[in-house]
């Protein structure tokens, strides 16, 4: 455990920068591509749109991610989520923030109004003691000075574990799992999520919030799966 933060979480070499937690050679080994900024697949080149989002359009409306869901970020992703290292928080949201800056050059994102991280329902936050999605989006909140909000949207129904479940039972498994009641009437929001995989709980969450009249959805996440 790298408790004084000098040396990288990775490979344990000294850091220049200690708050960095991870060298700037293992964040040379992330698989980084272009993708499409609505649905995030790969692409040659860095696109608003593309075919996967005429056969499958996401409800959200744009999305920002580091790299895909691969070795080293899937490891690093696994032992903040799985294994109690959450002091990786602070380097996976600084991953994060070089890729919403890359992403407002590559494809011309316009910051939201406030941040909602994706919420676990109680009982299994507080058998894994915290949401790694709202450890990722403090840092995030402050470094971008953007509202914090962890109250307005709520999972108030408990839910199978979606990687157990093939992608139809994954959108029946999350009817009505979320309940979202704005405390201010946002036009733009960011949710934040560790991974999107099949993006059935991000566009469960949409539904919430567009009933709302929320107007523009963006996902930022660490991996597209």
């Amino acid at each position: 455990m790298n408790f004084s933060r000098f040396r990288c979480f990775h490979c344990q070499q000294t850091l220049a920068i200690s708050s960095h937690g991870f060298c700037c050679r293992c964040v040379k080994l992330l698989e980084r591509s272009n993708y499409c900024g609505h649905c995030g697949s790969p692409l040659l080149e860095n696109d608003h749109s593309c075919g996967n989002c005429l056969q499958n359009e996401p409800k959200w409306h744009h999305i920002v991610q580091i790299s895909a869901y691969k070795s080293p970020l899937a490891e690093w992703i696994h032992r903040f989520k799985f294994q109690h290292q959450h002091y990786l928080d602070f380097a996976l949201a600084r991953l994060l923030l070089l890729a919403i800056y890359q992403a407002r050059r590559t494809h011309h994102l316009c910051l939201p109004d406030v941040i909602l991280p994706v919420p676990l329902f109680w009982k299994r936050q507080w058998k894994r003691g915290y949401n790694q999605a709202e450890l990722i989006a403090e840092p995030l909140s402050k470094w971008l000075d953007i509202p914090l909000d962890c109250h307005s949207l709520k999972r108030v129904r408990a839910t199978i574990p979606q990687k157990e479940l093939t992608a139809v039972q994954r959108r029946k498994n999350l009817q009505h799992a979320f309940k979202y009641e704005p405390i201010e009437p946002y036009q733009r929001v960011a949710i934040v999520d560790d991974v999107v995989t099949t993006g059935s709980t991000i566009n469960a969450i949409c539904l919430a919030l567009l009933k709302q009249g929320v107007k523009d959805i963006q996902v930022w996440t660490l991996a597209r799966a």
